[in-house]
């Protein structure tokens, strides 16, 4: 059975910090590892999912 991983995410994209730039990479290495991975986007963590807040 595939492990089932939830990440909650809570700061800025862009808040001068690495960590929802290092959490986004861990979820897509968790994914490529064959985990699901699901994201919970709270508070300023929801610009992410803006469109083209992320493209590339």
């Amino acid at each position: 059975m595939p492990q089932s991983v939830l990440l909650i995410l809570n700061h800025a994209p862009y808040d001068g910090s690495d960590l929802t730039w290092n959490a986004l990479r861990l979820a897509g290495q968790l994914k490529k590892d064959g985990a699901e991975v699901r994201l919970f986007l709270m508070n300023d963590a929801v610009d992410l999912a803006r469109d083209g807040v992320m493209d590339g």
